[in-house]
């Protein structure tokens, strides 16, 4: 008779056995999560089944490739927990700033020529950003390794939170002033207005951008710059010379989220680069999507209200992000 070897019971996190440390609570919660990357099959379905079909296209066969997908790494190393303490003091912070200036009556400074402004360029911006949670989202779906759809799905509830703020503070300038149509007159803007057509063709291109590698350049390296440099930054420069000090801040706040975004996708980026043939498709594709973010700033830009070179500065600064990858434009 074989004598059976006494068999150690793997813990949770063997898979990171061979650091021969206690993993953090990060590598625990977010690596190694998927399950659809493990066989030739995506699903435990038939092969002729649509779901397996589209994985297969637009996650497998994407153009860009690494050994180790799950060895990728959140500079931030943010997890459901830490980041919902880490936002509930931002949240709690954007509180502050609404109320202490609801009591001064701050809306009721402003002038006509800026209410107007904000009608126009502001408000309406809560359709971009939707677009940025869904392409965000969509990430989620189709990213490759876990720790990287961590990174979607917390950059999607960024921009949930900003929607919900925009909305938000649609309906506090609608007390202010109801005859100019915040709240009703959005989708118009959004869908008809010469300053926002280079945004909505950027977006809408961008969510039928099904490659999972091209949908990440297009969001985060084109679309997500385009609209956080024009909108966020500004749009935000132009508040604070209109006596609008509330939507300064609350820019300067948006753009912490904005910050930690770019460095994710960074360290993505870096990962990537570590494969051979990766960087020729990531510049493609950059090359493929850029114009498409510089038209849709030039278009935004040129309706803000004394921005003086605000095109130039927010595509000289989105294209410095790009450089800054080792991608160029």
């Amino acid at each position: 008779m074989t004598d059976t070897p006494d068999l150690k019971p793997l813990k949770t996190w063997s898979h990171l056995a061979g650091q021969r440390r206690q993993p953090s609570e990060y590598e625990i919660v977010s690596t190694n999560l998927l399950w659809s990357t493990d066989d030739e099959m995506p699903w435990s379905l038939a092969p002729d089944v649509d779901m397996n079909q589209w994985y297969l296209k637009y996650r497998d066969a994407c153009p860009l490739k690494h050994d180790d997908w799950n060895a990728f790494r959140d500079p931030d190393e943010l997890v459901y927990r830490t980041y919902n303490i880490m936002q509930d003091g931002q949240e709690a912070y954007v509180d502050g700033l609404l109320d202490e200036h609801n009591a001064r009556g701050h809306d009721g400074e402003l002038s006509a020529a800026w209410l107007e402004t904000l009608a126009l360029l502001y408000t309406p911006g809560r359709y971009p950003l939707h677009a940025l949670q869904m392409g965000s989202a969509y990430l989620v779906q189709m990213a490759p390794a876990s720790t990287i759809i961590n990174c979607a799905m917390l950059q999607a509830a960024d921009q949930l939170r900003w929607v919900s703020r925009t909305a938000y503070r649609t309906k506090e300038l609608s007390l202010a002033a109801p005859d100019l149509g915040f709240g009703e007159k959005e989708r118009a803007h959004w869908e008809g207005h010469a300053a926002w057509q280079g945004f909505r063709e950027l977006m809408e291109r961008l969510l039928v951008a099904y490659d999972w590698g091209e949908h990440f350049v297009a969001l985060n390296l084109v679309a997500k710059p385009a609209i956080d440099e024009a909108i966020v930054r500004q749009l935000g420069n132009s508040a604070r010379h209109a006596g609008d000090g509330l939507l300064g801040l609350l820019m300067d706040a948006h753009r912490i989220d904005v910050e930690r975004s770019r460095r994710w996708s960074k360290a993505l980026i870096d990962f990537m680069l570590q494969t051979d043939g990766n960087k020729d498709a990531l510049a493609q594709w950059v090359a493929k999507w850029a114009p498409l973010g510089d038209t849709a700033i030039d278009a935004y830009c040129a309706a803000l209200p004394e921005a003086g070179d605000a095109a130039g500065d927010a595509k000289r600064a989105a294209e410095e992000f790009r450089a800054g990858l080792g991608l160029g434009r």
